[in-house]
């Protein structure tokens, strides 16, 4: 059922997976916004974007919430990682060169598109993907990983990726991460240490993952083979054209868009600086 929601009579691609260190994640969240707008309101076509950020961490709203979370954040500082808070659903995942994160955009504008097909859709995506590597590919919560929910993906138990979505204005972004490459258990290590800090032994109103770093991994180490973020990148441009009939094209954002994107870029900003304005994560 989700795979139908890939069919669209022309996708528009937009690669932003080279843009480097400097490429500021809040500016990700304020793309995916401002495309959810444009998207749904039919200024653009649905739209894929494929995003790489540098060493960051990127939290939930409730993360944000921890007792000791300046302790977290220090650590997460020691450790060379930054930290933002997305706007979409979950909780804590690392970010780095390693990971491929994606975004498809899809319009609400005739039909309300249900939840669960959002998440099918992005699973059938990924699966295509690869399809010619795997066919193990499974769409479970993995207990032990971090930010699970029931739309892990996973080959052998063992958790590659996550989906969330935002929803904003007739438009639907689904959003995944991607550890393509690098060692999945040594950045589950990372978030671990990072509750561990934040929460000791002090109670909590929320559930929070116990991460077991063993659960997770990369495709490359799923696979036994040396996948690169370049090489996913061009399954992803291949992936598109398949579901688009070969209609589709690359583009950036176009001028109405930019005339939106500091609207949205500066409501991150002023979430971001609320959600986290009795920390200074040093």
């Amino acid at each position: 059922m989700g795979e139908t929601l890939l069919y669209q009579r022309q996708w528009r691609i937009m690669d932003q997976s080279g843009l480097g260190p400097g490429f500021d994640p809040l500016q990700s969240f304020a793309i995916d916004d401002t495309l959810c707008e444009s998207v749904g309101g039919g200024y653009a076509p649905p739209t894929a974007r494929a995003w790489v950020h540098h060493r960051t961490v990127v939290l939930g709203i409730q993360d944000t919430r921890l007792p000791l979370l300046e302790e977290g954040l220090r650590f997460l500082a020691e450790s060379g990682y930054r930290h933002v808070v997305r706007t979409s659903g979950g909780l804590a995942v690392p970010l780095d060169e390693g990971i491929l994160n994606l975004t498809l955009v899809f319009p609400e504008r005739e039909h309300a598109i249900d939840i669960n097909r959002g998440y099918e859709a992005m699973y059938a995506f990924v699966r295509a993907m690869f399809r010619d590597l795997t066919g193990e590919i499974e769409a479970r919560e993995i207990a032990g990983s971090y930010c699970p929910g029931n739309y892990d993906l996973s080959i052998r138990g063992k958790k590659f990726a996550g989906i969330s979505q935002r929803r904003l204005k007739k438009g639907v972004a689904v959003q995944i991460y991607l550890c393509v490459t690098g060692s999945g258990s040594e950045r589950a290590e990372v978030i671990r240490q990072f509750y561990a800090r934040g929460i000791r032994d002090l109670p909590v109103k929320y559930g929070y993952p116990k991460i077991v770093p063993k659960n997770m991994a990369s495709l490359s180490e799923l696979l036994g083979r040396d996948l690169t973020v370049e090489e996913a990148v061009l399954r992803f441009f291949r992936t598109v054209r398949t579901f688009s009939g070969g209609n589709c094209y690359s583009g950036a954002l176009n001028e109405e868009e930019m005339k939106r994107y500091p609207y949205y870029y500066g409501r991150v900003l002023e979430r971001n600086e609320k959600w986290l304005k009795n920390t200074d994560g040093k």
